[in-house]
């Protein structure tokens, strides 16, 4: 896994071999943040992660000069990952934390400016991620939701959809909750 660009940019972060990867891709990671930084001072903006995985997208924001980033993954093997990245790069406004989801969003009451979903493409009950940002006011006003899907979903019907970006099989779409 590569860090693309900021503090960290060009770092490699060897992975052990026992986690189970679906990383985003360097060149649509890299197309994902060239949108971003066109909206965003990154000191000024808290992140949360959801679906963290390795963590890759949440180095990514940090190593740009985000704020905090706050980063949900139920595996134990990935969250210990993450948990030991943050400690080796000193990323001490990195927040991981090893958890359900969707048990996160039901009970979480900090607002974001930005929200970054990758769940699994198979995954039962994705397409309402959405709906479930929206209901529980986990955006900041003019925040951006952010979700990475396969090119078999197509979210835009729903209210706050602003606009999808197609990198091969991986698709973003945007979401805004002035929208």
């Amino acid at each position: 896994m590569r860090i693309i660009s900021g503090k960290f940019g060009k770092r490699r972060i060897q992975t052990p071999k026992n986690l189970i990867l679906r990383p985003t891709t360097d060149q649509a990671k890299e197309a994902l943040f060239n949108i971003i930084n066109n909206r965003v001072y990154y000191d000024e903006i808290k992140v949360l992660d959801l679906f963290a995985g390795t963590g890759g997208i949440s180095y990514e924001f940090i190593s740009r000069g985000a704020q905090s980033v706050t980063s949900v993954e139920n595996n134990l093997i990935h969250f210990k990952f993450i948990t030991s990245v943050k400690k080796e790069l000193e990323m001490n406004n990195l927040y991981p934390l090893k958890t359900d989801v969707f048990k996160f969003l039901s009970f979480n009451t900090e607002s974001y400016s930005i929200i970054f979903a990758d769940p699994p493409f198979d995954m039962e009950h994705s397409d309402g991620i959405p709906d479930l940002i929206f209901e529980g006011n986990h955006l900041e006003k003019d925040g951006v939701f952010i979700l990475e899907h396969s090119d078999k979903k197509d979210f835009s019907e729903n209210p706050h959809f602003s606009e999808v970006r197609k990198y091969g099989k991986v698709h973003f779409s945007f979401f805004e909750k002035n929208h």
